[in-house]
């Protein structure tokens, strides 16, 4: 990894919302680089719950402790987005085997668009490898507790967020 660009890499994703096992990844993959960017997506045609903002603004709090990591939302290509900043390394998370075909389709697309970028998965902390951001969504919008799964701040966004929907 002698080239400048993998001493800079992407994290990208929805983070609708950002979990415990997103966190976990970044703590463990942050030093590995130089500047790590998680990259938060707007994604319209996932139909977020939360809002691009709002999903930004919880990355920033549970991710502050990390010195060299940055949260930036984007909207479009993630090879454009990768491009603009320079960077090398695509790090992405593998949960469980049913990722690995979706996320090996995604890779060698990737390889395709930005050929100078490496992709890097990396998997959750075994206590975090059964959370996903649709699960706790889901468990949180019908008033189950979610604050094993999130950081606090996260658990209070969503607890708002289903209150104000409720109460239009």
């Amino acid at each position: 990894m002698s080239d400048a660009r993998h001493r800079i890499a992407v994290y990208p994703g929805t983070f609708d919302p950002i979990t415990n096992g997103h966190v976990d990844l970044v703590q463990r993959a942050a030093p590995l680089f130089e500047t790590m960017i998680v990259g938060v997506a707007e994604s319209p045609a996932k139909g977020p719950a939360l809002p691009l903002a709002l999903r930004v603004d919880l990355a920033k709090a549970a991710l502050a402790k990390f010195p060299n990591v940055q949260v930036r939302g984007f909207d479009g290509l993630l090879a454009h987005f990768v491009e603009e900043l320079g960077a090398g390394v695509l790090l992405r998370g593998l949960r469980a085997v049913s990722d690995f075909e979706y996320e090996f389709q995604l890779a060698s697309m990737n390889r395709h668009l930005i050929p100078a970028v490496e992709t890097l998965f990396m998997t959750p902390a075994e206590k975090y490898g059964f959370i996903s951001s649709s699960l706790v969504r889901e468990i949180s919008r019908l008033g189950g507790n979610v604050a094993a799964f999130v950081p606090p701040a996260v658990a209070d966004a969503l607890d708002a967020e289903w209150e104000r929907a409720r109460n239009g």
